[in-house]
């Protein structure tokens, strides 16, 4: 099984350089104003313009309301948007309908519950991806890109194809693939040296190591 990689939340077009140049499948950009990993739909169409034809370009959107999302589908024109929020099932399928766009549904994990939560959106998102969810505790948390693992063993159960993420880094995702088997997996703290800005060294190693795996 060959891994496939998403670098998400690149904001510059020598971090797009390096993602792609090391072989990256996948990249992401970040819609959501107070993350460290925001783009402008004039910046991100730029960076889209960088990866077509190398890479699926995928769209991080958190609630984002139709205007938002024309816009985007439109600017930018990515291969898929990723629904990192609270959308239900039935505004997944709003979101393939208004923008003829594959959704990937970004479901939050922190027991069994959350892994089978995500049978709801089977048939209307194309994808699941599992993430860690924020502890309350956690001050400013955000809809993803924490840093935070969550017991990858609660995904022995999970049905279909999905994308892990998470508290991923070059260190612990060939780990993670092996207990897993997950056939891609997502990246952006994980190899990045301070809060929304990536490295290319660590980008380098961690899709190393993934496809490695």
């Amino acid at each position: 099984m060959t891994i496939q990689v998403k670098i998400c939340g690149l904001s510059t077009a020598d971090t797009m350089t390096a993602a792609l140049d090391d072989g990256a499948d996948m990249v992401g950009l970040v819609f959501f104003a107070r993350s460290p990993r925001n783009v402008s739909i004039a910046a991100a169409s730029k960076l889209a313009d960088q990866a077509r034809g190398k890479a699926k370009i995928v769209a991080l959107v958190v609630d984002a309301s139709d205007e938002e999302l024309k816009a985007i589908s439109r600017e930018v024109q990515p291969h898929y948007f990723q629904a990192h929020g609270e959308e239900r099932p039935a505004r997944v399928a709003e979101i393939v309908k208004l923008t003829n766009t594959a959704v990937i549904k970004a479901i939050k994990v922190k027991d069994a519950s959350d892994i089978a939560s995500a049978q709801a959106y089977r048939g209307i998102a194309s994808l699941m991806l599992y993430d860690s969810k924020a502890p309350e505790t956690l001050v400013n948390a955000l809809p993803g890109g924490n840093g935070l693992s969550f017991d990858w063993n609660l995904l022995a159960n999970a049905q279909g194809q999905f994308m892990l993420s998470g508290g991923l880094t070059p260190d612990n995702v060939a780990k993670a693939i092996a207990m897993t088997r997950a056939p891609i997996v997502d990246v952006s703290s994980g190899v990045e040296s301070s809060p929304g800005v990536k490295d290319a060294t660590l980008i380098a190693k961690f899709i190393k190591a993934a496809k490695s795996a």
